[in-house]
């Protein structure tokens, strides 16, 4: 009896049957996880931090994608600069450990080459008088810094696409001050699960109402799909009541200057995929707390209206809620097929005092929770999707389109780069 053939990475993809899931495997191969790392993580503009990682001139911040390292600085004329965390000596790692540091020179810890933070080779010894120093400066990454957040592109030539998206972004994050945050709390966690389960779950609320019991005091999973079929007239008059205060709140945002506009790059065609709109608040309309009401009253910027709802922006490694008193600013790392770590930012006003302005965990509960919660949901989807059992179902035309949008995304960026 002979063995079945092993499918490529792109027959797996083009057996996915339409409005349908990915087959099992392109969730745990070895060679899907390795493409995936190469076009997605390393071609294509990623989030790697936010500005308050690096506060201060000689700050660093160590981040791990795949094999590769980069250094996240902040140099002495407060610019913020990346590099690959690789000596141009003989390879060493400069920041021996992922997170962060405060430094005054960049230093490597195997033969003391020295680097200033604007990545110049200040001191190599022992190499000669007819040695260029100025030939080995750090290996610079492609930067783009958008409000608070530090995309990164590893490719030599980055997607030039990521303009829609600073375009999209800096007026909607602007009232907001996004640089003038400080981190009140971070969190990780390592999901037991491929990183594409991690968005997918991540861009509906399907599950929302039977899993996240925290998110779902603030959260309206209406703002990403209803089907009101067969569930009667009240939950009718529900929906309607919910669009009503949507127009309402949104006319009432726009009067004053705030964009409401929903903006997506997500088809075959965008590179830097996204998706941005500002959503109503359960409650008060202030914050995803508990309460729904502000978990911090030193708002963001100089604002002074509570009641903004959620700036929301999605990635394809990343998603934040931006609110007027706090954002939560979380990015995704794959570490293997069964494995994603997520990092979750919790940012308040620069000048916000905890205790006084705010309490860690009415800032955090909500968010702590529903990641939990996620990480669970997320490992049991994993799990599910390698029994030999499993044939992928169809997504809700209602509540999953962007999980469908986000096959199609997928497919095409891996056709693009030859797969």
């Amino acid at each position: 009896m002979s063995a079945t053939p092993h499918k490529t990475h792109r027959e797996l993809l083009d057996s996915r049957e339409p409005g349908c899931g990915f087959p099992g495997e392109v969730f745990s191969r070895q060679d899907v996880f390795e493409n995936d790392l190469d076009v997605f993580f390393s071609k294509l503009w990623i989030l790697a931090g936010v500005t308050a990682d690096i506060p201060e001139p000689g700050d660093v911040s160590t981040v791990e994608v795949g094999r590769a390292s980069i250094m996240i600085v902040r140099d002495d004329d407060d610019n913020i600069r990346t590099y690959r965390n690789v000596c141009r000596h003989r390879g060493s790692r400069i920041m021996k450990e992922a997170g962060k540091a405060s430094v005054g020179m960049l230093v490597c810890p195997y033969h003391q080459w020295t680097y200033d933070l604007d990545g110049s080779l200040k001191h190599a010894a022992h190499m000669g008088r007819d040695f260029d120093a100025k030939c080995k400066s750090l290996i610079p990454v492609h930067t783009k810094v958008i409000g608070s957040h530090i995309y990164v592109c590893l490719a030599d030539e980055p997607p030039e696409d990521v303009t829609k998206l600073d375009q999209a972004m800096t007026p909607r994050f602007a009232p907001h001050q996004m640089q003038r945050t400080k981190i009140a709390f971070e969190a990780e966690i390592i999901e037991n699960g491929n990183w594409k389960l991690v968005i997918e779950n991540n861009r509906e609320c399907y599950h929302c109402e039977g899993t996240h019991p925290e998110l779902s005091n603030s959260f309206l999973p209406e703002d990403f799909g209803y089907c009101l079929d067969g569930l009667g007239e009240e939950a009718v008059r529900d929906y309607e009541a919910y669009t009503a205060r949507n127009e309402k709140s949104r006319e009432d945002w726009e009067r004053d200057g705030f964009i409401c506009e929903l903006v997506e790059a997500v088809d075959e065609s965008a590179q830097t995929n996204f998706r941005t709109q500002r959503l109503v608040i359960a409650g008060s309309n202030e914050s995803q707390t508990i309460s729904t009401r502000v978990a911090s009253t030193k708002l963001l910027g100089d604002l002074q209206r509570r009641d903004l709802g959620d700036v929301h922006l999605w990635g394809h490694n990343s998603w934040t809620h931006v609110m007027s008193d706090h954002a939560v600013v979380a990015f995704i790392l794959p570490i293997a097929p069964d494995k994603t770590v997520v990092r979750t930012k919790w940012l308040v006003h620069e000048d916000a005092v905890e205790g006084v302005d705010y309490d860690v965990q009415t800032l955090t509960e909500v968010w702590l929770a529903t990641t939990r919660q996620d990480a669970d949901l997320v490992a049991n989807t994993h799990s599910g999707t390698q029994d030999p059992a499993y044939v992928p179902g169809p997504y809700s035309r209602y509540t999953e389109t962007a999980l469908d949008q986000f096959c199609r995304w997928y497919d095409a960026r891996l056709s693009e780069h030859g797969i």
